[in-house]
């Protein structure tokens, strides 16, 4: 089963100014990313807003993006949508795709442990010789029991964690001890570093679109015992981050895009375009923060 190891940018999504996906300039941003180092894409995530995106705006960006990534790196498709039944016909255009995972989040309104446990299980059988990844942020029911109840599931192969609780982290991570194929990656960008140190194998993050090789020398830092550099590339990191984030960051992210010279557009609602006084403002802030340093990593 796949691993999914390193540094992997949840891949954005270009959009053409008739509000679809823009594919010429996914496919420069796939091969700009290529170039440094990543371990593997995240494809119709949060970050690419998947869940905003038709079924077939789905489809044509996860063709568009195994044809250009060629099997150089893994690629893996999150399939979670409000219908399920959307959910389990995506994951088995996954599958036909040559795709290496697919992943979802828990929908919005399941708030139901059975209900969450009984989505999960169909659609891990949607793609039943897929990994299958579980996307465990902003989780409606308690995690560590609903992870638990799903172990006999036999293509879970782990999942992506985004959230700051360390603790749970491990525990999650710890439950699937033993099993032919358990991985756990984090998901939240500012904590890469402490999510090493507790076990993480990858990180799947929205400014790896930007500063990908950043978080691939956190982890080779770590790796050599370096754990203090990789502290200090985590807080340059992270004041980037932060300046996002106070800036609006769906917006932010598709400046910060555009000024690398990739035709990102603008973001999908409910995310929101960056005025162009408020873009001035937070590039400038960017710079002053090391923003170029990072981004050419």
């Amino acid at each position: 089963m796949t691993h999914l190891q390193g540094a992997l940018p949840a891949l954005m999504t270009p959009h053409a100014p008739n509000g679809g996906p823009n594919l010429t300039a996914l496919r420069a941003l796939v091969r700009h990313l290529l170039t440094k180092g990543i371990g593997g894409f995240y494809v119709n995530g949060t970050t690419g807003e998947g869940v905003f995106m038709s079924v077939a705006d789905r489809e044509q960006v996860l063709e568009t993006v195994m044809d250009e990534v060629a099997g150089q790196v893994p690629v893996v498709s999150h399939v979670g949508a409000m219908a399920a039944g959307d959910a389990f016909h995506l994951a088995g255009h996954a599958a036909a795709c040559g795709a290496d995972g697919f992943a979802s989040i828990i929908p919005p309104q399941y708030n139901n442990p059975a209900g969450v446990e009984a989505y999960y299980r169909q659609l891990a059988g949607a793609a039943p010789n897929l990994p299958f990844f579980m996307y465990l942020i902003n989780a409606s029911v308690p995690i560590l029991p609903l992870v638990e109840a799903l172990l006999d599931v036999p293509n879970l192969a782990g999942g992506k964690y985004t959230g700051p609780d360390m603790f749970e982290f491990r525990r999650v991570l710890d439950a699937g001890a033993g099993r032919d194929a358990w991985s756990l990656s984090s998901g939240m960008d500012e904590m890469c570093v402490a999510a090493v140190l507790a076990g993480s194998v990858g990180n799947i993050g929205s400014t790896l679109n930007f500063m990908p090789g950043a978080y691939v020398r956190m982890r080779s830092l770590v790796a050599e015992g370096k754990t203090d550099q990789a502290m200090q590339l985590q807080l340059k990191a992270n004041r980037v981050t932060a300046i996002m984030i106070d800036h609006g960051f769906g917006g932010a992210l598709y400046t910060v895009v555009n000024h690398l010279g990739i035709d990102a557009g603008s973001p999908r609602l409910p995310n929101l375009e960056q005025d162009a006084a408020g873009a001035e403002t937070m590039l400038r802030s960017l710079q002053q923060a090391g923003f170029d340093d990072l981004a050419a990593m």
